[in-house]
């Protein structure tokens, strides 16, 4: 389906070659959108081109820091002047990206561009969104096109039904569970290409929209660059629900197609799952009788409305115990009106639960974090784990129940009877907190859009002398601000950290050398001048045993394979970039 998505937007329908060129439908800016903006100013972007381009306001508490940064022009903030380039605003308060978008904009069979991991969710709907850096999203908007590697596929076939007490989340869990990432490394390796994962078989066709979109929040979790469900029926009437119905199109694989590899899960024999502070997935009944001291009910992902539903009905009628907050993070502001109409936003409030802001810094743990001495359990995705960021257990909304019911960890098959919820059909669709250009006009406080002045490519040249750094920067152990500096990194997670600190502007590397390397990642750290290079894990685990060292790589042409000095080590570098991936990683910038 990826393919078939790439196909019909790229001047070669066969998908040939490293890298090809390819329409872009849609861009979602959330983490770096006013950077995003001036790398297409600064390309001779008149209007953004796609037919949707949004910026979401991540930060919906207010604090001093946010509020001069926002002032003067930060790479995270959104401009009340975006609109005037056709880039729709999704105002403060709105609620967080990835269910907005599904909501309000995704579109079956499309392609999406965006510099936010967690937005993989919108594939639930049929829509392909991989992340790509914001000088490729800059020429996405100024261009409407853009530079992608053709994607490999791994089928996950669903078959069965599941069983009372067991939902989208714990599927998700499951699959994390089976070591989804050490297939897609394999099939990454081989093919030297990003892998999109494909849900298929009958019990797929089966769950609803929201259920799908839970299970595709996984794949940047298992090194995947995104993830799709088919677009039919179900995608339909979610879309005539929510007055977009004239958005849909089919979407399905074509008879016989191939696939690199298959998985299968009967649904029937997951049971309910947590994942650990430590990232790994066990039963629920293993961590039975742990106290919790924080339960986050919703957030971006992971809590569909039956779920808040579901939780709202089991906890009826129940208090919260004196040592646990419950914190209500509805995904959007069309679940909070749901929910209030239906009354089960009184019942959670009724059980003790607090209504937060939906504010990115939640999923990070920047705010709300995780009380000291204590569990918090959640629903959404983490980010990545990473040495100095505070985890979490990660369940599903009746695990979560049974927590809040109980003040500690258990099975909620020990609840009397699961809970037997209707999701309304007749939503709220008014867009109150997205701003569009038409109609806008301009008064006395109208500030235009002023970038601030972005930072000149340095070129990256043999031979090559870089400060090597094991790990990822912690505390007071930062690696200095200079194009000089290469991260040995042996851990997927730090990977998709560091990946994600130089997109967001702050961590100013030129290297990472790590034992896996995601291609889409690949992808995005050479548009921004960042190198990848492959190490075996021995190597990578003995560097990580000894102080800071030098990466010299001698005046040599450059190659797939680099002979260079890690320390005192003879080493043997692959480069991952291909094609023009290469002439960006040494000019700076794509």
């Amino acid at each position: 389906m990826p393919q078939k998505v790439l196909a019909g937007r790229s001047g070669d329908p066969q998908l040939r070659g490293d890298l090809i060129r390819v329409k872009v439908d849609q861009v979602i800016l959330t983490r770096s959108p006013a950077r995003a903006v001036a790398e297409g100013l600064r390309v001779g972007m008149k209007r953004a081109l796609p037919e949707v381009t949004i910026a979401y306001e991540g930060y919906a508490v207010s604090d001093p820091c946010t509020l001069v940064a926002a002032a003067n022009g930060a790479p995270d903030s959104v401009s009340s002047a975006f609109p005037e380039y056709n880039i729709l605003v999704g105002r403060a308060g709105i609620g967080y990206p990835a269910p907005v978008h599904i909501e309000r904009f995704a579109a079956p069979a499309r392609l999406a561009l965006t510099d936010d991991p967690r937005l993989a969710t919108v594939g639930g709907l049929g829509m392909l969104a991989l992340v790509v850096s914001p000088t490729q999203l800059g020429e996405a908007m100024a261009t409407g096109q853009v530079w992608l590697r053709p994607p490999r596929s791994i089928q996950i076939h669903l078959s069965g039904k599941t069983r009372p007490f067991v939902c989208a989340r714990d599927v998700a869990l499951e699959l994390i569970r089976r070591d989804l990432r050490a297939l897609v490394q394999e099939v990454e390796a081989r093919h030297h290409a990003p892998v999109v994962l494909e849900f298929a078989g009958p019990s797929a066709r089966l769950l609803s929209v929201g259920s799908r979109s839970v299970l595709c929040g996984i794949a940047h979790q298992v090194g995947a660059s995104a993830a799709l469900f088919i677009s039919d029926d179900k995608s339909e009437a979610f879309l005539r629900d929510q007055r977009r119905s004239k958005a849909h199109r089919a979407l399905a694989p074509d008879p016989g197609a191939p696939c690199d590899e298959v998985i299968t899960l009967d649904l029937n024999t997951v049971d309910p799952l947590i994942m650990d502070e430590d990232g790994r997935v066990r039963a629920a009944r293993e961590l039975a009788g742990k106290p919790v001291g924080q339960v986050v009910l919703g957030g971006d992902s992971g809590a569909t409305l039956r779920d808040l539903l579901a939780a709202a009905s089991l906890l009826k009628s129940k208090r919260i115990p004196p040592r646990l907050d419950l914190l209500l993070a509805p995904p959007s502001r069309q679940v909070l009106e749901v929910l209030g109409q239906d009354g089960a936003l009184v019942d959670l409030v009724a059980t003790g639960a607090r209504i937060i802001e939906p504010d990115r810094r939640v999923a990070t743990g920047d705010i709300y974090p995780a009380p000291l001495g204590a569990v918090s359990m959640r629903n959404m995705d983490p980010e990545p784990q990473v040495e100095g960021r505070r985890s979490f257990l990660v369940a599903s909304a009746e695990t979560l129940s049974y927590a809040v019911a109980h003040g500690q960890v258990g099975d909620p098959r020990s609840f009397k009877r699961p809970a037997r919820v209707t999701v309304p059909r007749i939503l709220p669709t008014e867009d109150v907190l997205v701003v569009r250009k038409k109609g806008q006009k301009k008064g006395p406080g109208h500030q235009p859009f002023k970038p601030t002045p972005l930072a000149q490519p340095q070129p990256l040249k043999l031979p090559l002398s870089l400060d090597a750094h094991p790990g990822l920067p912690q505390g007071g152990n930062k690696v200095p601000e200079a194009p000089s500096v290469a991260l040995v990194l042996s851990k997927p997670e730090e990977v998709r950290a560091a990946c994600d600190g130089v997109l967001a502007g702050t961590l100013k590397i030129r290297a990472i050398v790590a034992p896996a390397v995601p291609r889409q990642i690949v992808t995005a750290l050479a548009s921004e001048g960042v190198a990848a290079f492959q190490l075996s894990a021995a190597a990578v685990s003995a560097f990580g045993k000894q102080k800071d060292a030098k990466l010299a790589i001698p005046a040599k042409a450059w190659a797939a394979d680099l002979e260079a000095t890690l320390g005192k080590a003879q080493v043997t570098l692959r480069w991952l970039a291909v094609d023009r991936e290469q002439a960006w990683t040494q000019a700076g910038r794509s």
